[in-house]
């Protein structure tokens, strides 16, 4: 099975198509392609909002087709989804190094540094200021597609940029490169120009590519996207220019001139470039261009940009120190290889040591990759979490047994000691019952020296020309309203505790009269407040309950005064 779940798994999603490719190990440290697909893609910019539906689709459509399992993938992503630069920064330890770095991407991104996924390159030989390459993509572009391929079973390993994956895929292939060379990887929707030169890397994308062609024929034509794409594939090749014959077809004359108009703003695009690279980058004159991507198989392509650029042109082979396996059909290899250099350098990235290693995984995928590590490791520890929970299980059963043989011990003792027990608490019943009697009987002379001392204390309160008529004991009692009344007196008889209340005396109703020619104003309340002071009652609560106002006939003034005693005495 070409698609087999050790095989090395690698996805290059471009603008335009969707390409998968099967590589095994071998022996040697080297790669074999053992299988590989290719879907189209639609690039229609009016579609954009639909394309992560289209991508889910043709990534289901591979799975499904190719009989691929869960496994890990190696993903590249376009050029123009990355956003790179290239900084320079002082020779500094790697200590220092890291926090540098880190600076130079907060001012040279264009984004909030946390919302990005960003990785970062040393270049260069190391002598003097080193040459850092930045990559950053946004976290919400990476993560919807990461997340897609997620949802088909296929786990993200490593997320690499698709001009970084062909420079590696060059630098593994090309050990006879001269001195400054340029990838041109024309794409649908834009063009990667990728500078090798010696140990240093500089690539640069612009909004150039097939797309460009399409919306120009579209122009042309009068035509939607789909026939205008369609119309390209079918006859579109770069116009000679110049006295060239013109084609016997109106229609596929049009349609290279179409080719040829893109094509020379590809070229301007591209020698602006190579003058930036050269004034800005310090970078040599290019002397061999190596084409890749879709696009560029457009008949005469290599001969256009040959004849603009000046330099050698030839078409990039991802295939030079790459073995094909016998299965794949050489001519059909041969006629897709310029859409496969992205694959070999994805999959070189997991046999050698790369020259560029950019890895703009997302967080959360990384912190996936970290638990199924560590996921062997929670097995083993649940496993030995079940042993040890079964050695305590047999130690304890062990003990039970134990246990009941000496339980039934100890219950024969038990029910030896009950019997006994039986026997004492009839006479610990009894010594309670006569333990309670002689303490109520020590209690009576305390509490007569107490009411002795309450009533002295009351008839010595009393001014000239009163009397006491009566001294009634009160106890609390449920008031209908949920409040609190008092009984005895006036309300349950003295003696008898509230239902469910404490079996006290709280209060006592003092009942007296005065004359009224000694006392005019009755004297209740100079008695009341002369009770107040009393240190038997309370200044608060003791109050006049009742003061009927005397006849003309009486010669004395009746009152009660409930007075609230500040200790409850028990009965």
């Amino acid at each position: 099975m070409p698609f087999h779940a050790d095989n090395i798994l690698a996805l290059d999603i471009g603008a335009g198509s969707v390409k998968l490719g099967s590589f095994a190990r071998l022996k040697s440290g080297g790669i074999e392609l053992v299988g590989y697909a290719i879907r189209s893609l639609s690039a229609d910019p009016a579609n954009e909002d639909q394309r992560l539906g289209d991508l889910a689709a043709v990534l289901r459509g591979l799975i499904q087709e190719n009989g691929i399992r869960p496994q890990p993938v190696l993903i590249s992503v376009p050029g123009q989804s990355v956003f790179s630069r290239f900084v320079k920064v002082p020779p500094v330890g790697p200590d220092k190094l890291l926090q540098i770095v880190r600076n130079e991407a907060q001012l040279n991104v264009p984004f909030p540094i946390n919302e990005v996924v960003w990785d970062y390159q040393l270049l260069g030989s190391g002598v003097g200021e080193v040459d850092v390459m930045l990559a950053a993509i946004k976290s919400e572009i990476i993560e919807q597609i990461t997340d897609v391929v997620s949802a088909q079973g296929l786990r993200p390993d490593l997320v690499d940029v698709a001009p970084m994956a062909v420079y590696n895929a060059v630098r593994y292939n090309y050990s006879d490169l001269p001195p400054c060379a340029l990838v041109i990887d024309v794409g649908a929707r834009s063009t990667d120009l990728i500078f090798i030169e010696a140990d240093r890397v500089f690539n640069r994308s612009i909004p150039v590519g097939g797309n460009t062609i399409t919306q120009q024929i579209m122009r042309e034509f009068n035509l939607s996207y789909d026939d205008a794409e369609k119309l390209k594939i079918a006859h579109a090749f770069v116009a000679f220019g110049g006295a060239y014959e013109a084609p016997a077809s109106e229609v596929a004359d049009k349609v290279s001139k179409s080719v040829r108009s893109a094509m020379t703003r590809l070229h301007t695009e591209i020698t602006r470039s190579i003058n930036f690279y050269k004034t800005q980058q310090s970078g040599g004159d290019p002397t061999l261009a190596l084409l890749t991507g879709g696009t560029s198989v457009i008949p005469y392509t290599d001969t256009f940009l040959r004849e603009k650029l000046k330099i050698e042109v030839d078409y990039l082979n991802p295939f030079q120190n790459v073995a094909v396996d016998s299965s794949i059909d050489a001519n059909e290899i041969g006629g897709q290889a310029h859409l496969l250099a992205e694959l070999v350098g994805l999959a070189l990235r997991r046999t050698l040591t790369c020259p560029i290693e950019i890895n703009l995984l997302p967080q959360k995928i990384i912190e996936e990759k970290t638990f199924r590590k560590k996921y062997p490791f929670f097995i083993l520890s649940m496993v030995a979490a079940v042993l040890i929970v079964l050695v305590w299980c047999m130690y304890f059963l062990r003990l039970a047994t134990l246990g009941e043989k000496r339980l039934a011990r100890l219950q024969n003792r038990v029910n030896a000691l009950e019997s006994v027990e039986s026997r004492l608490k009839v006479h610990e019943a009894a010594i309670r019952d006569l333990d309670a009697k002689f303490r109520r009987m020590a209690e009576l002379p305390a509490k007569r020296s107490r009411w002795l001392a309450i009533l002295a204390d009351i008839h010595g309160r009393m001014g000239e020309g009163m009397w006491l008529a009566s001294v009634k004991p009160l106890m609390p009692a449920p008031a209908a309203g949920g409040g609190e009344e008092f009984g005895g007196a006036v309300g349950l008889p003295a003696g008898t505790p509230a239902a469910g209340g404490p079996a006290a005396i709280e209060a006592l109703a003092i009942t007296g009269l005065a004359y009224l020619d000694k006392a005019p104003d009755g004297g209740a309340i100079r008695f009341r407040d002369a009770l107040r002071q009393s240190p038997f009652f309370s200044a608060e609560s003791t109050e006049i309950i009742s003061a009927p106002v005397p006849g003309r006939e009486d010669f004395a003034a009746e009152f009660t005064i409930k007075a609230v005693l500040k200790e409850p005495i028990p009965l």
